[in-house]
């Protein structure tokens, strides 16, 4: 009988805004979250991410919790007004990494704002291939979030990596093996792309996963279709929506994905405000439910 490629239990952690993790740590850190991803809106500020990580190590103590990346959300290919500290940001968390203990990096590519996607790629060969040269240099890897704020293959801000055609484009102008996605099925569910074969077709390149699901509304679409007034899918948590997570971890397994996962919450319409850690907290027991559970060791080994 053939032995299962690999039967590490992914870790299942939930996203912190980066600056507050001091203060929110200690306030969530008993729930049962493995890992925290810290994140940055457009700019890490003034912040000196060394003692931002010396205090975050404190605050975690010796709890079996990790660290599973940094992220910087910005527009880095322009670099105009307030993502003009976009590109020194990525620059530093690419530095200070190893301070939180983690290899990775992530966020969005940027886009030239309103242009087709194909007009991004000259400016994100030069943009990123310095700072994968960067991040391979330090052992870091990076990775973009699948996320199209908004945007379309014609016109948008933010982020070219929202569709599969972009990413071949992307790797193909950086073909840096520090390159890869930060891939969340709820993202290809709202443009109707399978996620299940989605995961298995860029499995190799996909370095962590964002825990946020989505639910079609197929009879509205199907009265009204994908552009009317109402949005033809809600972003769920995982265990609301319309994705077999235990599909996700087998395909996962199989690929002896190292990474782990990190819940994204802040977008279900019916567990937010005062709901907002119930829905997490659900989420957290169903992906843990859905890897396997907890770790047993077999007593007849």
């Amino acid at each position: 009988m053939n032995k299962p490629a690999n039967t590490n239990l992914i870790r299942i952690g939930t996203l912190l805004g980066g600056k507050d993790a001091p203060r929110i740590i200690p306030q969530v850190i008993d729930y049962g979250f493995e890992s925290f991803e810290l994140t940055f809106w457009q700019t890490t500020g003034g912040l000196d991410l060394f003692e931002l990580a010396k205090r975050v190590r404190d605050v975690i103590g010796d709890r079996d919790i990790v660290i599973s990346g940094l992220g910087v959300f910005g527009n880095v290919l322009t670099g105009h007004g307030d993502n003009a500290d976009a590109l020194a940001s990525w620059e530093r968390c690419i530095d200070a990494a190893y301070a939180f203990g983690t290899d990775l990096v992530a966020g969005f590519t940027g886009r030239i704002v309103d242009q087709p996607i194909d007009a991004s790629i000259p400016k994100f060969k030069q943009v990123f291939g310095e700072l994968s040269r960067r991040a391979a240099d330090k052992g870091v890897r990076l990775a973009f979030e699948n996320c199209d704020m908004g945007g379309t293959w014609e016109r948008g801000d933010w982020n070219i990596a929202h569709n599969p055609t972009a990413w071949e484009m992307m790797f193909d102008a950086v073909p840096s093996p520090a390159l890869g996605l930060e891939w969340e099925p709820a993202h290809q569910i709202a443009q109707l792309i399978d996620p299940i074969a989605n995961l298995r077709q860029y499995a190799a390149k996909i370095f962590h996963i964002h825990g946020k699901d989505a639910q079609v509304k197929r009879d509205l679409i199907a009265s009204s279709g994908i552009i009317g007034a109402e949005a033809p899918v809600d972003f769920r948590f995982p265990g609301m929506g319309d994705t077999d997570w235990r599909q996700i971890f087998t395909i996962l397994y199989a690929n002896q994905y190292e990474g782990m996962l990190s819940i994204e919450g802040y977008h279900d319409p019916w567990f937010a405000g005062e709901w907002e850690m119930t829905g997490q907290l659900h989420a957290l027991r169903y992906l843990k439910w859905a890897r396997g559970g907890e770790f047993t060791p077999n007593p007849w080994a």
